[in-house]
């Protein structure tokens, strides 16, 4: 990659090539990137869910952190490791449905640090299920 504009095909080919098997076994599939948000959606399963069909707390974190990560990526327009430094989620409501999508916007990026919020719905309800917000020191 060389600074250009990636592509969808491009982010999920970065999931599979650099983040553990556990990451990749939530079956996420980046749908957009750019420089500025990027979209991805998790199907909903038994193996992500707790009592009552509700998708872990845990599973949507890491989708929220793998989403923004991979945004930070939309706006460098290559992969760069990342550390994430603080992370905060607030859980809005019970995530169902049959799939989750994530919306990761960059707040502002620079050299060394990059500022990521995100917002996760239910589909096909399209109900806000969580939000989430993190810092990642650029490696």
């Amino acid at each position: 990659m060389d600074g250009a504009a990636l592509t969808a095909e491009d982010a999920n080919r970065i999931l599979a090539e650099n983040f553990s098997d556990w990451v990749r076994d939530l079956r996420m599939d980046f749908t957009e990137i750019t420089k500025d948000y990027t979209i991805s959606r998790m199907p909903n399963s038994d193996r992500l869910s707790r009592v009552g069909g509700i998708v872990s707390g845990q599973a949507l974190m890491a989708m929220a952190d793998t989403t923004m990560v991979l945004a930070t990526a939309g706006f460098f327009g290559e992969f760069k490791p990342v550390a994430t430094t603080n992370f905060d989620i607030q859980f809005l409501r019970p995530g169902v449905g049959e799939w989750l999508v994530c919306r990761a916007d960059i707040v502002r990026a620079g050299k060394s640090l990059a500022f990521v919020r995100a917002e996760m719905v239910s589909e096909p309800n399209g109900k806000e299920v969580a939000r989430a917000q993190a810092t990642f020191y650029v490696v």
